[in-house]
């Protein structure tokens, strides 16, 4: 029987910062990346500050490559409206907290913006999307290419590759079924499960490491308080959102509206209808 492992999210806040875990990550990002990674160290932001709402709806984690990349890897649980615009501060704070005082432009690294949400972003019905802008001519059509010196100096062949590149990761619409190594490290992510069969780089040494078994009394106790503060954020979240329905509800009892109308307006069922119905 496979066993449950903790949260991936909570792995990033207290147990993948430590040399001995990297391995999990430098797996995931093999995976997604479609090429190997190599953590050299685990950097600290002013991006990494959290206030007493992230501890519990977000956490990220800033990876220096021995390829001198930086990788933002970021978890998102709750819906923020402007998400899309916190993932471009993101990478353009980092852009210039790396960058040294004086120094050309041409030493910024490469930053690589990956971020895992648990919330309906958008709109697509993908669990994995990757941000492949062009700079495409609006008469001819065409690509704008780097100079020869551009490629010799910066090793590019499209100066696209010169920009972040963006990864959302929406797991709530994965199906459960892995037809591939990525979509082991999404069933992962989704699950907190590693089934027998995997084999997709880093989740051996995630269900070794990720235990709960294994963790320590005082990690344990932290970890139990994080589960606890989401569940106490989903049932905040639920019941505002349950009053807002039957909020709408009551409004549209003035209507001609039948209650089957009402019900695919606000999302309550046929009963819940009725019973605010008669509520005095």
């Amino acid at each position: 029987m496979n066993k449950k492992l903790i949260r991936f999210d909570w792995a990033m806040k207290k147990l993948l910062r430590h040399k001995a875990n990297f391995g999990i990550l430098e797996g995931f990002l093999s995976e997604l990346l479609r090429f190997d990674v190599s953590i050299e160290s685990i950097l600290e932001s002013e991006g990494n500050k959290q206030d007493e709402y992230d501890k519990y709806n977000r956490v990220d984690i800033l990876v220096k490559s021995d390829k001198n990349e930086l990788m933002l890897v970021e978890v998102q649980n709750d819906s923020e409206v402007d998400y899309f615009h916190r993932m471009l501060y993101g990478v353009s704070k980092l852009v210039t907290e790396y960058i040294k005082e004086g120094e050309p432009y041409g030493t910024i690294k490469k930053i690589y913006s990956i971020n895992i949400v648990y919330f309906g972003l958008g709109q697509g019905k993908d669990y994995v999307y990757e941000y492949k802008g062009e700079f495409v001519g609006i008469h001819e059509n065409d690509i704008l290419l780097p100079t020869t010196m551009q490629v010799q100096n910066y090793d590019v062949a499209k100066v696209s590759d010169i920009f972040p590149k963006y990864y959302i990761l929406k797991v709530n619409n994965f199906d459960d079924v892995a037809k591939n190594t990525l979509d082991e490290w999404v069933y992962f992510l989704k699950n907190s499960e590693v089934k027998e069969s995997f084999k997709a780089k880093g989740l051996d040494k995630a269900k070794e490491k990720l235990q709960y078994e294994v963790l320590t009394q005082e990690e344990k106790k932290m970890y139990d308080r994080f589960q606890e503060n989401r569940r106490i954020e989903n049932s905040i979240i639920y019941t505002a959102k349950q009053e807002e329905q039957r909020r709408i509800a009551r409004s549209l009892f003035e209507t001609p509206l039948s209650n089957q109308d009402i019900a695919k307006h606000t999302g309550l069922t046929l009963e819940q209808i009725e019973q605010l119905r008669n509520e005095p």
